[in-house]
């Protein structure tokens, strides 16, 4: 007990007392040759910089001198091709998100969480009206800069295998996430997209500290991703998600993806929806967030009932609404509201 009291006083004295001190000097010093003569302004404010910085390289270990004076630091949005050379699926480019500590000098591997976005839509959408910078510079400014890099990953494609197309002409291409016919988006999210990560970007490897989210498809997608390939994704946020992935009817959907309706091709197709893969299958080391607007007449019932079959397969899971729609209203705020959660699941 002695021992551990005099090594809170050491600590105290290292990081707070002795900086004080030195600071209080350099400060009077700066004040004597101030009144002696006015040139030598440029050399006090160099002294008084030169030793915050090295105090801040002894001591604080803070990456930026506005850090180290309390200002929040804040992240950055870079935009980066992920090829598909596994898959062979043609992604849109993907938006990037790396915290504000992000490749500093002691800085630990941080974990990584890849995110997907409704259909239609664009990975954009979680940047402009999902405010993701603002959540993870929130999140990084109370965990000492800390947070996950964060790859908001194309799950829908450049064109439609099927050709659709909306009002204006521009494709809509709807793969649901799984390999077939209209692209092997379960291969690019399980293999591509972390293969690049891993070899481009410095982060932690172990898959505990990995985790996959999105909204509406997105969402679908993420647990769908999660169940497949447990192994990569031990961690997922299903916010607004179908029970299923849809193309139209059940038929319609089996059919785009594999051809026709039979029961091969209904075959395939249950082996990418995660009703099927929760009947069939243990997840021991698996866990995830359902999230979901309590007005969303449509897909709350689908998000709830998922997460009961979730839980009927004994994953770890929790369940909660937020008000509103299905609208970004509901998607942005969920993932604010679930980053306690996964931050202690990756690690952080």
């Amino acid at each position: 007990m002695h021992d551990a009291a005099l090594g809170v006083v050491h600590l105290r004295i290292d990081t707070v007392i002795l900086p004080a001190l030195v600071l209080a000097l350099v400060c009077a010093l700066g004040w004597i040759l101030l009144r002696r003569r006015m040139m030598l302004i440029p050399l006090s404010a160099a002294l008084v910089c030169g030793v915050l910085a090295a105090l801040n390289t002894q001591i604080w270990h803070t990456p930026t001198l506005a850090a180290a004076l309390g200002h929040p630091p804040r992240g950055i949005v870079t935009s980066a091709v992920i090829p598909g050379e596994t898959s062979g699926f043609h992604a849109r480019p993907a938006a990037i998100y790396t915290p504000p500590f992000y490749g500093t000098p002691g800085d630990s591997a941080p974990p990584v969480l890849v995110l997907l976005t409704g259909q239609p839509g664009h990975v954009v959408d979680w940047i402009d009206g999902g405010h993701l910078a603002d959540t993870m510079d929130t999140y990084a400014a109370s965990h000492d800069g800390h947070a996950p890099v964060v790859v908001v990953a194309d799950a829908l494609g450049e064109s439609d295998p099927m050709g659709s197309v909306d009002e204006w002409g521009e494709p809509t291409p709807n793969p649901m996430c799984m390999d077939s016919r209209l692209g092997n988006v379960a291969t690019y999210l399980s293999v591509d997209v972390p293969a690049w990560i891993r070899h481009t970007m410095r982060v932690d490897t172990d898959p505990s500290a990995w985790a996959i989210g999105g909204y509406s498809y997105g969402g679908t997608c993420a647990v769908q991703t999660a169940l497949t390939a447990p192994g990569i994704y031990p961690t997922f946020l299903d916010i607004s998600g179908e029970d299923e992935p849809r193309r139209g009817t059940r038929e319609d959907s089996i059919t785009a993806a594999f051809g026709d309706g039979s029961a091969e091709s209904t075959r395939r197709f249950d082996q990418w929806t995660p009703l099927t893969l929760l009947r069939e299958k243990t997840f021991p080391n698996s866990s995830g967030a359902f999230v979901v607007g309590s007005s969303d007449t449509e897909f709350e019932p689908q998000t709830r009932e998922l997460f009961a079959a979730a839980a009927a397969d004994a994953l770890s899971v929790q369940y909660s609404e937020l008000p509103g729609g299905h609208s970004m209203d509901v998607w942005a705020p969920a993932l604010e509201r679930e980053m306690d959660w996964l931050g202690i699941r990756m690690g952080l």
